[in-house]
This record gives structure tokens, sequence and C-alpha cells, in this order.
């Protein structure tokens, strides 16, 4: 097995700010779903919706470039996850599923990253980009089963967030000797709800994905935001759009302690 000489502290710090600044933007995104869970806003927000919210904001352009930073420094984080699995350093076959989905979570977040820069140079970015793309693949042969095959897998990652939330392995992400009982309670408490709350969002965006592609219509494709909104057109919706947005908030909260007591093995 190989081992890393040399220092790489830097890949530490630059995923604890990323953490961090990924749990700001969704306490946001909890923080606003509560107005429209509670029946006097009229749209759930979604990531991208939070960047426009943050430009417009008392010096808007600044926080706008620090958000823009943190995206890109946890899309490294995940990126370094999925090329050198630093945590494993392993080449087991098993760890092939894991780091394709660090690889993906990189990308999402890479893309963030670079709308965010978008709307700080005032370049107008296109919000329908996941229906264009759905309806190129549908186009293709055999589109709709390719669309149904992503949704499952976006699906499958919902039900496994739920799960490892409540794994040994959860445990295992925290320096829990850094903290005192009640943090740990507390920290296991708030982390297990707010990774479910975002597991059933995700399973959410995946049955979109499926029932646009057994319609084969794009529109029916929605990210976080279209997945709150769906949520709360349903019957007792708003009840349950009301446990998701607090459950974001939790999630938020859970990011900003992995930002300090993350095990980060290099």
């Amino acid at each position: 097995m190989r081992k890393l000489n040399t220092d790489n502290s830097w890949i530490e710090r630059v995923a604890r700010f990323g953490y961090a600044v990924k749990g700001v933007v969704y306490l946001i995104v909890g923080l606003l779903a509560m107005p429209v869970a509670l029946g006097i806003g009229d749209e759930a927000p979604g990531t991208s919706d939070v960047l426009q919210i943050i430009v417009t904001q008392p010096f808007g352009k600044f926080l706008l470039t620090v958000v823009a930073v943190g995206l890109a420094s946890y899309a490294v984080w995940r990126f370094f996850q999925a090329f050198v699995d630093p945590e494993y350093q392993s080449n087991n076959a098993n760890r092939v599923i894991p780091r394709l989905g660090y690889a993906i979570s990189g990308a999402s977040y890479a893309g963030l990253a670079v709308t965010a820069v978008q709307i700080i140079a005032g370049v107008s970015s296109d919000n329908r980009w996941r229906q264009d793309w759905t309806a190129r693949l549908l186009a293709q042969p055999f589109g709709q089963w390719l669309v149904g095959i992503v949704g499952v897998v976006v699906l499958g990652i919902g039900v496994s967030f739920a799960y490892v939330a409540f794994t040994e392995r959860f445990r295992q992400r925290l320096q829990l000797k850094q903290m005192s009982t009640a943090q740990v309670k507390w920290a296991m408490g708030i982390g297990r709800f707010g990774v479910t709350a975002r597991g059933v969002a995700f399973g959410v965006i995946g049955l979109l994905l499926i029932q646009a592609a057994v319609q084969s219509d794009p529109d029916e494709v929605q990210g976080l935001g279209g997945a709150l909104q769906t949520l709360a057109e349903e019957t007792f919706g708003r009840w349950l759009l009301g446990i998701i947005a607090v459950g974001l908030i939790a999630y938020a909260i859970h990011l900003l302690i992995l930002a300090r007591y993350r095990r980060i093995r290099i």
C-alpha cells in the first residue's frame, strides 16, 4: 500500500470549508421552504434559487463569491475522494460505486459553483438545463429506459442516505473523542434526521425522473426546489414539506458539525 508522503493538510482545509458553505446553502433552502409549508410562501426554493437570493443582499456579490469558492472547494474534496480514495487507499471492487458517487457529487457542486460565477458576472443561466438534457436523452434510442434507470439510481441514492444515517459508518465520520457525550448525542440525532430528510428529497427527484421516463415528458424532471414544490402540492403535502424543511435545516447543522468534527483521513 503506497503512503502519501506529501503534506496534504490543504485538502482537509478545503474539505472543511466546503462542508461549511454547503451547510449554509442548505440552511437557507430549509428556512425558505418553511413559509411555503405554512401556506404563506409561493414557491419552494432550490440550491440555484438560493444563489440568486444571496446576490441580491447587501454585499451580495462578495457573499456569493465566498459561496462559489466554498462550493468549488466541496467539489474538489469530492473529486479527491473519487480519484484518490484517501480514506480507504483500496482498489477493492466494492469501492467503485462509492467513488463514482463522489465523482457525480463533485460534478454537481462544480456546476453549482459555475452557476454562482455566472450570476456574479451577470451572465444569464438557464434553469431548464435538467429538462433540456432529459429531452436529449429521451430522444435517443432506448431513451425512456435510460432516463428511467437514472431515476432508479437517484431513488436508490435517496434510500442509501437513510440507510447510512443509521449505521455505524455514520458515527465513524465524526471525531467523537473531541466531543462531549451531550454533543455526540445531539450530533447523532440531528444528523440522522437531516440526512434522512435529504434522502426523502432525493427520492422524490428520482420518482419524478421515473415519471418523466414513463410519460416521455422532460418537464416532469425537477431539482431540489421542484421536488419540494411537488411535495407541497400533494395531499397533506404542506405537512410533509414542513417536516422536510426542518429536516434540511437539521442537515445543514449536520454539515456545519462535519466542517468542525469530520474525521478526514489522508
